[in-house]
């Protein structure tokens, strides 16, 4: 009997287990209330929330961040803000106040984290100095609301466009509320090495988003863009399911006990019922949780006490 119920809870997946895996507002069609019930019926307890979904909802703001607390779902975070660093003058003081206005939103959901991925400005600054300056700027203005900031390489980014180069910019900024958000299209797409989770610090990875596609190579900026916005899949649906494996691997290896975000982008999914897609992803998140990290559910408690009391095995 014991077996069996080992056999059971190798097959199932547990709340605590899905609980590391969310998905992303951005990835559902329909209103806010309905992609967080989905969500939650399919087994998630936490959500990335997309900025679209809070400022569009037609109530207003204040009804979105409602809908969100009463949907009891825990916030991973908060996206995404674009083009910020390394901006000259008037642009960069203009980017400092939609920065701000984030911020405020991201406070006022209780998002404990602000996703900012890497410009793709073309008057950007390619100055390593300049761009770290300007993180730590974005930083210190998330300090005092208790947000974390979390700094993504955008795979057609202008000037950080790979894991290695975002990282060492979060270095030299210095700052304890800022570190990396990894993503693996972005890493697949760039084919970027698994290694290079060896050189980061696991206290200073946020986040990590994970999803697939469905073609080995993106050969340009325009093929990472055009993929990464209409055709993502969930985790073990596309052609990368080994090296996607191999990368959760790696980050529970060195130490990485945070929140994995499915960031799903595919214009298919968003003419699918809520229902369907939410269930892709959970499945997605039972074969993460199960056959790669191979975490068992728990056994029940009267199992444990009869295996102590000689009870049948």
């Amino acid at each position: 009997m014991l077996e069996l119920l080992r056999q059971t809870a190798r097959a199932s997946t547990s709340p605590e287990m899905i609980g590391r895996f969310g998905m992303d507002t951005i990835t559902l069609a329909g209103p806010l209330e309905a992609k967080l019930a989905a969500m939650r019926a399919a087994g998630f307890r936490q959500v990335m929330l997309a900025a679209r979904d809070i400022v569009g909802h037609p109530q207003g703001i204040d009804a979105a961040i409602a809908a969100v607390k009463a949907s009891g779902l825990r916030i991973t975070g908060f996206q995404v803000l674009r083009d910020f660093e390394g901006l000259p003058g008037h642009l960069h003081h203009y980017k400092v106040d939609i920065a701000k206005s984030m911020l405020q939103m991201c406070h006022a959901l209780g998002s404990p984290l602000l996703l900012a991925c890497s410009s793709a400005s073309r008057h950007a600054s390619s100055d390593s100095a300049i761009i770290a300056k300007d993180l730590r700027k974005l930083a210190m203005l998330a300090l005092p609301l208790n947000i974390q900031v979390a700094f993504e390489a955008l795979s057609w980014g202008r000037n950080i466009n790979e894991t290695q180069q975002a990282w060492e910019v979060v270095r030299m900024a210095d700052c304890p509320n800022l570190g990396m958000g990894l993503d693996s299209f972005h890493m697949f797409a760039a084919k970027t090495p698994r290694s290079v989770v060896d050189d980061i610090d696991p206290a200073k990875i946020f986040l990590v988003q994970l999803s697939d596609f469905m073609w080995q190579e993106t050969a340009s900026f325009e093929d990472r863009m055009t993929t990464a916005r209409t055709f993502r899949v969930f985790p073990n649906e596309g052609v990368h399911s080994e090296e996607l494996a191999q990368l959760v691997l790696k980050l529970d290896e060195v130490g990485y006990r945070g929140d994995y975000s499915f960031e799903v982008f595919n214009d298919d999914y968003q003419q699918l019922p809520l229902a369907t897609v939410a269930a892709r992803a959970a499945k997605s998140a039972q074969w993460l949780a199960n056959d790669v990290l191979h975490q068992a559910t728990p056994l029940p408690s009267w199992a444990l006490s009869g295996q102590r009391e000689g009870g049948p095995a």
